[in-house]
Parts: C-alpha cells; structure tokens; sequence
C-alpha cells in the first residue's frame, strides 16, 4: 500500500485503471521475468543442457517473488535484474544455479515487455470495441435529428447530430484498426545475447568436438522453443534490445487514439459552452462546479481529457529518440525513460477511455437548443437550395443571387440587435421570388431541417461498419 507522504504518480490512485495499473506493476514485471526464466530453463532440459528437477524447483518457487528482498540485494550489487536472479536463486535450492543461463538481462526485459504491451494493447482494444459500440447506438439514435453545422466555429449548412457523431466514430474506427495492426506486429527480442548474435547459446548447444557452424540450426530450434513456450514470435535480428522503433510504433499509435479522444472533448467543450448549449457532459446531483461559483457546471470531464490527452501527444518523440539514438549494439539512455514511457502511455489512454465512455453514456443532447440554432442560422444556409429551385423555375442566377445576399445581409443585422431572424418572412414575400415559386413552396425550401443531404443514411453506415468491425476476431 501507498501513503501521502511522499511523492507517487497521479496514475497510482487517480486516473487509471486497477486492471492496467496491474499490467505495469513491479510485482507482474518480475513475475514475467521468473515466467520467461522458467521457460528458458525448459527448453535448455529439452536440449539435455538441465535436468527436469532443476527445471521443477525454478516452477515451484515462480510466483514468488520477494520485492523487498531484490531491493535490498540490488543496494548492494547495482544490477535490478541480477538482483532478481539472486532472489529467485535463494528460494531455488535445487535449480537456483541455472537461473539465466546463456541469457543476457534483455533477453529477460525486453520479452518480458513485448508480453506486457500485447497484454495492454488487449485491454484497451476491449475498452475501445465497447466505447464504439455504444457510439454505434447514439449515432444511429440521433441520425436524422437536423442541427447546424459550423465551420470556422461559424455558422454554415446544416448537418445532423448522429452525423457529427459519426466524424468522432471514424476516428475511433480508425483507431481500433491501427490498434489492432500494431498489436498483431508484437514481437520479443528472442533468446540471442549480449549483442544479438545468439553467441552464448550457440556456445551451449554446440557439441564437444562439434563447430558453432554446425549448430546453427540448433540455436534457431532452441529459441523457437522457448519464444512458443511464452506464447511470443522473435524478431529475425536483434542488437542486445529488440528495435526501439517497435516502442515508437505503439506509444503513436496510443497518441493517434488520445487524438481522437481530444477531438471529440473539444468539441464538447465548445458545444456546451454558452450560447451553444447544445451538448453537455454528465453533471452529478452532488457535483460541485465551482468552488466560488455556485451556479457553474463546468465541462470538467471533457477538460480532462484534453489534459491527459495532450501529454499522450508528447510521448512519441521520447520513443523517436529511444529507437533513432539506439547506438551501434546497444546504449542504456533508454531504459530509465522507458520505466515511465510505456506505463503512463497505456495508463493515460486507459483513463482516457474510460473517462470518453463515461461521457457518452451520460450525454446530454439538448434537443430545444438544437433546434433554436436550426431556426436562427439554418435560413441562410438554405437559401442555396432556393437559390437552385428559382434558377430551375427561369430566374436569373445572378440576379437572385444578389437579392437573396441584400436580404441575408439585412437579417443578420437584426439577429446582431437581437432581432428574431426575419429572412425566411422576407423572402417568401418578395415579388420577383414570388413571380418564381410559390409563398409555400419558398417557406419548404427555407426549412433547413431537411437540407442535410444524405448524413443520416452516412450515419447510419458508419454505424453498421462500426458493428462489424468491432465484431471482427479478436487478436
């Protein structure tokens, strides 16, 4: 257990899932080292190189792992993973001598790592599939409800709510795909030594009298052994880490899925913010907006994402200079940042996730606001549909362009002074329109509720591929 009284991450207790927080334990890690030390050790008996009591005892004592013990071994000895090798040793009296045999600390680390980034690309590709399902369902909700588009945060043509949904369930689609292209690429540094040519190994299987050359196929057995043991494929080659561009690979893709979480929280942020209005967060009975301002219910969960998706974004040069400094064979100014870098990205977009599903699921549409927005500003942007219905009837295009402008131009003024929008009254009263088309059918086409083109069958098919997409197998 943690206390307060010294410093600990904001990912230890408040953002971040307990399942997640897990996965990035000291306590997993070292587990998976003694997993990948035990598997290590069954292969090297199935090679004749120990014996299957030795191989028993390191099985017995795996799942206990002494923490407190490693640290105090590692104060005097400066190595974290020999320090655990240590440990394990003094529970193993049998099988404590082969522990690590021919293998190099990343041999240990960096599968132990490709395990755990698999494992957490699996929980949040689960948290993701059910975020899209359930947008799936909103989106096809809201389909046909007309609102108004904006385009430079002014207004422009309508749109329809499930539509500006579906630009927010794309993202998220696109998203799982890069997920799920990533996490089928995984793959371990394998079992190849101090500078990935597999000497040591080579070393024990090659027979006496034999030459290195002659055990070559050996050494590739061997390490396909214990790689299927752990459940993990190797890269072909390797330097004493796997490539650090395989870190690159999946803390961007995690900043292309906090990209899309940002997006929508923006959004919201702008929609529920007056005079929009339109959207708003969940807001609890209980929930305090502000500690001076009573009234206030402030976007708080929406602003959090955009906090915590901002720093996901910084992520990826971290790992762009881990893989491109990565010098010749190997150099250490990678590991300490790497302590944190995958940890927090994987807890932060786990806390996004969660914190976007949680948004959804209590999304308020407000269905007055929307409409009044529509009635205000939807008039002018249909007036191009006008504009095309007079010049089919015989009118001049240019010359009811210019008339529609002068009438635009005077109703803004109005709306500016507070004025009820008067454009559709004018315009379905003007003589030389009226000399066109009918007052009715002027009044029809100035309707901006149906000027949404096809967004609601659009919604709709995004929702369906949505649905299967999500219910494609699950690596």
């Amino acid at each position: 257990m943690f206390d307060f009284e010294t410093f600990i991450s904001p990912l230890t207790w408040r953002y971040g899932s307990d399942e997640m927080r897990h996965l990035w334990s000291e306590s997993y890690r070292r587990r998976l080292w003694r997993r990948i030390w035990v598997a290590l050790a069954e292969a090297q008996q199935e090679f004749g190189l120990v014996t299957g009591e030795q191989v028993a005892d390191l099985r017995a004592h795996a799942d206990e792992v002494n923490i407190q013990r490693s640290l105090q071994i590692e104060a005097e000895i400066g190595h974290d993973v020999m320090a655990e090798i240590k440990a394990f040793a003094e529970q193993c009296p049998v099988g404590g001598g082969i522990i690590h045999l021919g293998a190099t600390s990343m041999d240990v680390e960096d599968n132990a790592d490709a395990l755990r980034i698999r494992e957490a690309l699996d929980l949040l590709l689960g948290r993701l599939r059910r975020l899209l399902l359930d947008l799936a369902d909103r989106i096809e909700l809201h389909a046909d409800q007309a609102c108004m588009g904006y385009t430079h945060l002014q207004p422009a043509e309508p749109t329809t709510v499930g539509y500006r949904l579906a630009q927010y369930g794309l993202d998220l689609l696109l998203d799982l795909e890069e997920l799920r292209r990533v996490r089928a690429r995984i793959r371990g540094k394998g079992f190849k030594g101090a500078t990935g040519t597999s000497a040591s190994y080579t070393q024990l299987l090659t027979s006496s009298g034999g030459t290195a050359k002659d055990e070559t196929g050996r050494v590739r057995e061997f390490e396909s052994r214990v790689m299927s043991k752990i459940g993990l494929e190797a890269f072909p080659v390797a330097t004493q880490t796997y490539p650090r561009k395989q870190d690159w690979l999946v803390v961007n893709a995690l900043a292309g899925l906090a990209g899309s979480c940002y997006r929508f929280a923006f959004d919201l942020r702008v929609l529920q913010a007056q005079p929009f209005g339109e959207w708003s967060e969940p807001f609890g009975q209980r929930q305090v907006g502000s500690s001076a301002m009573p009234f206030k219910r402030n976007p708080i969960h929406a602003e959090n994402l955009s906090s915590l998706a901002r720093l996901v974004a910084a992520l990826p040069r971290v790992a762009w200079d881990n893989a491109a400094h990565s010098l010749l064979e190997r150099t250490l100014d990678d590991k300490a940042n790497r302590r944190f870098l995958l940890s927090e990205a994987f807890l932060l977009c786990d806390e996004l996730l969660r914190r976007t599903h949680r948004i959804l699921q209590g999304l308020l549409i407000r269905d007055h606001a929307v409409a009044h927005h529509l009635e205000v500003y939807g008039t002018f942007a249909a007036t191009e549909r006008l504009l095309m219905e007079l010049v089919k009837a015989g009118a001049d295009r240019q010359e009811m362009h210019e008339l529609i402008r002068k009438h635009s131009l005077a109703a803004w003024e109005a709306i500016l002074r507070g004025e009820a929008n008067p454009l559709a009254d004018v315009l379905s009263t003007d003589p030389l329109i009226l000399s066109f088309l009918p007052e009715d059918r002027v009044r029809g086409l100035l309707d901006a509720a149906g000027y949404v083109g096809d967004a609601p069958q659009r919604a709709r098919e995004l929702a369906h591929m949505i649905r299967d997409a999500v219910e494609e197998a699950v690596p």
